[in-house]
């Protein structure tokens, strides 16, 4: 099976806990919090794990924040490779659930600031990982002093070694790959990130696939992902366009936290196994729908995605 190389720049130890309810001035009295290493590309080798599948993921860590992360990661038999930081230590996020209403709190920190060596040693360090002819998936925020650009850069220094560049990335990083275009293999964003690039409103199946296109042509990535939220997904190549989607009853939806990083991971393991896209669209659908299923922070299951597998529809755009 083809490799897979996950990459997370700015990780993050995530906390979940609950109390009563939230409000300001009193000490608010939790449950006992439950840690979990989180973050974009480690969160997508969480998923590929859960299904059944491997991959080794790229990490960024400082502080005994950071070596906390590692253990975690050890703990769940995730593969990793760890790239130390000097600006601080690794973030660390913590969500807490409302348990008189279900509301979710969350609050995220920054992260530890880079300086521009640590880029540039960062970049040729990926490289030195990443499967040849496999598959790599840059997934989550950048830390603070990491350029904008960071995703073109890299997929030039892959170039050489032949993989399949998945970028899920947003703000700032996004805008600068679609004014720059770098070409990788799949760039992925949710319907309000394409509302924001597009400029204007995307509300059919058809207005999505109609901006994806645009950015097909003008060489932004081979591949473009909408993720059009409880409708599902748009894909779109040069070959052509497909929405994938998977009727969840509203009763059942629990949480949407984890819902794209299960998408990513379970995408990126259907191309190592010789999916067609549009299989590996409705597997990723498949998957993000067993995510906004599980409750808190929880990602995608096994099981359940097989279930959900044969009612996922996939229609021509």
């Amino acid at each position: 099976m083809v490799q897979i190389l996950t990459i997370t720049l700015n990780p993050t130890v995530d906390l979940s806990t609950t109390t009563a309810t939230v409000s300001a001035g009193p000490k608010l009295r939790c449950t006992h919090p439950e840690a979990d290493p989180g973050g974009g590309g480690i969160n997508v080798s969480r998923a590929i794990k859960f299904l059944g599948g491997e991959s080794t993921a790229f990490t960024a860590v400082g502080g005994e924040t950071g070596a906390h992360l590692l253990r975690l990661l050890a703990e769940e038999h995730v593969r990793f490779t760890a790239f130390s930081v000097t600006g601080g230590a690794t973030r660390q996020s913590i969500a807490v659930t409302e348990q008189q209403t279900g509301k979710q709190y969350r609050f995220v920190m920054p992260g530890p600031y880079w300086h521009h060596e640590m880029v540039d040693e960062s970049l040729n360090a990926i490289v030195q990982a990443a499967p040849l002819g496999g598959v790599v998936v840059l997934s989550g925020s950048q830390p603070p002093g990491v350029p904008m650009d960071y995703p073109a850069r890299l997929s030039r220094h892959l170039a050489a070694k032949g993989v399949q560049l998945f970028v899920d990335t947003s703000g700032k990083p996004l805008h600068e790959l679609t004014k720059n275009p770098a070409n990788p293999y799949v760039l992925r964003m949710d319907d309000v990130e394409a509302e924001d690039l597009a400029g204007r409103k995307l509300p059919t199946r058809k207005d999505t696939a109609d901006f994806a296109s645009e950015l097909v042509a003008r060489g932004v990535a081979e591949n473009v992902i909408v993720a059009r939220g409880a409708d599902g997904s748009t894909l779109v190549n040069k070959e052509g366009r497909w929405h994938a989607s998977r009727a969840i009853p509203a009763e059942d939806v629990v949480s949407a936290v984890g819902a794209g990083d299960s998408f990513v991971g379970a995408f990126s393991l259907a191309l190592t196994r010789g999916d067609t896209m549009q299989q590996a669209l409705c597997f990723g659908t498949s998957a993000a729908s067993s995510a906004v299923m599980s409750p808190g922070t929880q990602l995608c299951n096994r099981e359940q995605v097989e279930q959900l597998l044969p009612g996922c529809e996939l229609v021509e755009v």
